[in-house]
Formats: structure tokens, sequence, C-alpha cells
């Protein structure tokens, strides 16, 4: 079956400061290569044969964008999150997730990574190892998560592909909420857990599997050969960066 796909393109509120820098109303409005980054994403997804896009937005100019698109817009809850679940509730499995600021995005890492998603999984995680990302973009900063088989970046692709896969998004927005108490997300691993991957004994597999299992899933990691894939535009820098890989 052809998943559907999600498009988070909400706000957290205030200023972005990437978009006051590019000098649009949200981040997602930004011209890159004589497109919007909302339509290079929708663009790579349809490339990928997804006939039905949706995108959580709230009214305004990125709605008006949708409309513009001929995309489907679920207006965004309180946290991606929420936001991802409204979307799942509405589209169902399977359904891709990702980002309106995954400004490189291809059709080819969309359907390579629908390729290598173990079929037993209810939900599938996109990463990129390091030197992967390190090789294909030099420059690029990203944050890192250190595990037993190396340094591993997010590339902002999900496969949410079976309908179990909604208790993956309940234990998100539990994350979500503890996100200033990080001890509570640490508690879920256990601490037999939680002792091998501070020496370093723990693979990323392992932890998401672990995390998976607590939920009452599968979940499995799909390894990225492309390293831009794990490039979004989360800071001024990353913008500046996108724009000359662009050029």
């Amino acid at each position: 079956m052809t998943p559907s796909a999600l498009i988070l393109a909400g706000s957290r509120g205030g200023v972005d400061p990437v978009a006051a820098y590019a000098g649009v109303p949200h981040k997602a409005l930004i011209a890159l290569g004589g497109e919007t980054l909302l339509a290079r994403v929708a663009g790579a997804l349809r490339g990928a044969d997804v006939a039905r896009v949706l995108v959580s937005a709230a009214a305004g100019p990125v709605a008006d964008e949708v409309r513009r698109l001929g995309l489907e817009r679920l207006a965004p809850a309180a946290g991606p999150s929420a936001s991802a679940a409204a979307g799942f509730a509405a589209g169902g499995a399977p359904m891709l997730v990702t980002t309106a600021d995954h400004a490189l995005l291809q059709p080819e890492w969309i359907t390579a990574f629908l390729d290598r998603a173990p079929r037993d999984a209810d939900v599938s995680i996109l990463l990129a190892r390091r030197e992967i990302v390190e090789r294909d973009a030099p420059a690029t900063k990203r944050t890192w998560l250190h595990f037993a088989d190396g340094d591993w970046s997010g590339c902002n692709l999900f496969l949410l592909a079976s309908p179990r896969a909604a208790a993956a998004l309940a234990l998100w927005q539990e994350v979500e909420r503890d996100r200033k108490r990080p001890w509570r997300i640490v508690v879920r691993l256990g601490p037999g857990m939680l002792m091998r991957y501070l020496l370093r004994r723990l693979t990323l597999a392992e932890a998401v599997a672990r995390i998976g299992a607590r939920a009452g899933i599968k979940a499995a990691i799909v390894e990225s050969p492309f390293g831009l894939a794990a490039v979004d535009v989360d800071k001024p820098a990353d913008l500046d960066l996108v724009r000359t890989l662009v050029r």
C-alpha cells in the first residue's frame, strides 16, 4: 500500500529566528531554489508517488501556501507530537511523517527508506551515521546521538506503518510533556539500559527496539546512505548551508 504523508509545519510560538533571518512570517515559506520549503518537501513526496499529502499548519500565510499547492491542511495541535497524532488519526497507516524544514528532501531518499524499512516494524525511523553526514555536508553542525555503534543524526523522516504506531505517538507526547524533567524520560529505558548507554555499550538499534517494546510495538531504525538527509533548517547557519548546496 502506498503511504500517505504528513508534513509538520506548525509553530512553537514567538518569533522563529530562521524565518526572521529570511524575512518571512514562517519558516515553511522561506524561498529556496525558487520554491518555498513547503513546496520542496511536498514535491519530493509527490516525486516518490505519495498521492495524499497532509500538512499540519495554522490558518494564515502557510495555510494559503497549502491551498496553492493543492495539499490538505489540518489544524495543528499543541506541539509536534500531538499534531502528528492528529494527522495519523486523519490519514491512517501507512503514513510518512516529515517536517516543512526538510529543505533538501529528495524522492530517492524516500523510496530508499520505504524499500529498507522492515516489513514487520510498526514504526521505522531514518537516521544517518556521522561519517556519512560529514562526508556529504562537512560544514554542517548537527546534534549527535552517541551510541556504541557510532554517532548518529536523525533525518526527520518516519514511517508509521501500522495502526499500532499510534502507541509510539502517545509515547512521544509523554516525552514532550517530560522534556523539563529528563529523569522521567531516562527511567523509560530502565537502569540496565541506561548503564549500558552511559558505558557506550548500547547500540542505537537496541535502544530504539527497547523503547518500542515498552510502547508495545516493534520499532526499527533504517540507516540512510545519504548524508544530506540529516540536514534540516533549524538555525540561520543551516539556511546558509542549504542555499549554498542548492546553488
